[in-house]
């Protein structure tokens, strides 16, 4: 399997579709390799590339976490960096699945609580919903995620005002 299929697969035009994005998932899956190439195309030059790309991605570590582990540091870096709606909300989603050191937990922490100020309310939930996965590996940070998410319920969209009462239950009761 090439990168140059991989990429092939995640083309398009429409940003609104994952186009063959399962089919790249599953390949990655079965092929380590074919995983280092989809994560590399998290960087493609075209926006829809990378976020197929990253939509595939985050299905590969939902099934299998430990496949982001090589890619810990590109991943957080890209975390801090980008500003593609799509690219974010799925990161929201693979970063809190690694296994990470108190002070990249720390860096990740900040970059979610910089999402809860993103235009897009799907980057804020999921934001949200990693703070909370953070905070129950951590107890360290579930004052100060429990008050993030308290602000972000009482000021958010109704998907975000329901999700934040389901975290905020969980993490209450722990």
């Amino acid at each position: 399997m090439s990168r140059t299929s991989i990429v092939d697969l995640l083309k398009g035009r429409d940003r609104r579709s994952i186009g063959r994005s399962n089919k790249a998932a599953a390949l990655a899956s079965e092929h380590p390799r074919a995983f280092g190439q989809l994560i590399s195309a998290l960087w493609d030059a075209d926006p829809v590339v990378r976020m197929r790309a990253a939509d595939a991605a985050e299905k590969v570590s939902a099934r299998k976490p430990d496949s982001l582990g090589p890619y810990k540091g590109s991943l957080l870096a890209l975390m801090e960096e980008t500003k593609q709606i799509e690219l974010r909300w799925h990161l929201a989603q693979m970063v809190p699945r690694l296994k990470l050191t108190p002070t990249e937990r720390q860096r990740a922490v900040l970059a979610m609580q910089s999402y809860l100020s993103d235009k897009s309310s799907i980057v804020r939930t999921f934001a949200m919903q990693a703070l909370a996965d953070f905070a129950e590996r951590d107890g360290s940070l579930r004052p100060v995620v429990l008050d993030t998410i308290r602000r972000a319920t009482k000021s958010g969209t109704p998907a975000m005002q329901a999700r934040g009462r389901k975290l905020l239950a969980k993490l209450e009761t722990a």
